[in-house]
């Protein structure tokens, strides 16, 4: 296990930064996340840490060493790919142990680290088998196992379930948690799924732009966003966002929204009158016959423990969840409240949380 430090990193193609100027620690034992919407540079960076791309500026350090220099194979780092990169003429047990092999170590090693694998991963059934009569969760367990035997200092994910099912995305998501549980080893892991950054990470960093916009916890990404971007990256479905002004006197915070609506918020760091962006979650709306915001249903979809019902509230595009069992009919009218503690505030013009 090992820590990583990137310090001041920076990567160009020509004259285009792809990442621009990136700070990042990744604590020794910690499962990190990077997650952000395609292009955004998270692969690049991962890539980046391999040594599979040069650094164009910037330090990386790993387990205390400067590694800008050092050549892939000798920076103790193992990567599992999104295409599995198996032999495909070769069975499991010589795929597991391909590495080793080619690194002259002895049979006794090898031995030992293969069945330590398959054991993590539970493949000791399927050792004799070609990766063509292998299943695709098997498959992905095949490129962990050989990433095991190696022990490396840092494990390193590039969307490693996105050529899965639904289902056994979910069942892989587990098995990979419960081997960082086991090994407790350091990952780092690159997906565009944030539902998989937030059940899997210690932390999350999210990426826009080759930058960082945030990184935290789970928690604290989905509670209290620093930005807009983050707040709609971040939470599925997506938070709904509500132009108004931010008004405050002695009867208390409130915005009134381009309709008119006057909804009832938390102090903040805005000023009065200041235009701001409503940030709502989906599941904090709650239907009150006297709430001020009026959602006007067009798409109504049952999901078994809840409703989504998509629609309009002041001419913006909005998702509320709801756990009861009352449908509305299409072009029905819901009157909804949100509980001020559950209502994110951003700056109108560069999206910067405001509070609560």
């Amino acid at each position: 296990m090992a820590d990583l430090q990137l310090t001041n990193v920076a990567k160009r193609f020509g004259p285009v930064n792809v990442i621009d100027d990136l700070s990042l620690s990744v604590r020794n034992g910690e499962f990190l996340v990077l997650v952000g919407p395609s292009g955004c540079g998270k692969s690049t960076l991962l890539r980046m840490i391999a040594g599979l791309e040069s650094i164009s500026g910037g330090e990386l350090v790993i387990g205390g060493e400067r590694t800008n220099d050092v050549s892939p194979q000798n920076r103790n780092i193992s990567m599992v790919f999104q295409s599995y990169a198996l032999f495909p003429h070769m069975n499991v047990r010589r795929n597991i142990d391909f590495g080793p092999r080619v690194r002259g170590e002895t049979s006794e090693t090898i031995e030992k680290g293969v069945s330590r694998a398959s054991k993590i991963l539970n493949l000791g059934d399927y050792l004799d088998r070609r990766p063509a009569h292998l299943s695709g969760g098997q498959r992905q367990r095949v490129a962990m196992g050989r990433s095991i035997v190696r022990d490396p200092k840092v494990f390193l994910f590039d969307e490693p379930l996105s050529n899965l099912d639904a289902k056994l995305r979910v069942q892989m998501r587990t098995e990979i948690k419960a081997l960082h549980q086991r090994l407790g080893s350091t990952i780092v892991y690159v997906t565009h799924d944030q539902i998989e950054a937030m059940t899997m990470a210690d932390r999350i960093v999210v990426m826009n732009g080759g930058r960082i916009e945030q990184v935290g916890t789970p928690l604290e990404l989905y509670d209290r966003p620093a930005n807009r971007f983050v707040a709609g990256f971040i939470g599925a479905p997506a938070m709904s966002f509500l132009d108004g002004r931010y008004e405050t006197d002695e009867n208390g915070e409130r915005v009134v929204l381009t309709n008119g609506a006057v909804v009832p918020v938390a102090p903040c760091s805005a000023e009065n009158g200041e235009a701001v962006a409503v940030g709502i979650r989906p599941e904090t709306y709650v239907r009150d016959e006297q709430g001020p915001l009026a959602l006007t249903a067009e798409v109504v979809e049952p999901t078994g423990p809840e409703i989504h019902v998509f629609g309009h509230i002041a001419d913006t595009e909005v998702r509320a969840v709801f756990r009861d069992r009352l449908l509305p009919e299409p072009g029905e009218t819901i009157r909804l409240s949100v509980p001020s503690e559950h209502v994110h505030l951003f700056d109108a013009t560069n999206g910067v949380r405001l509070g609560p």
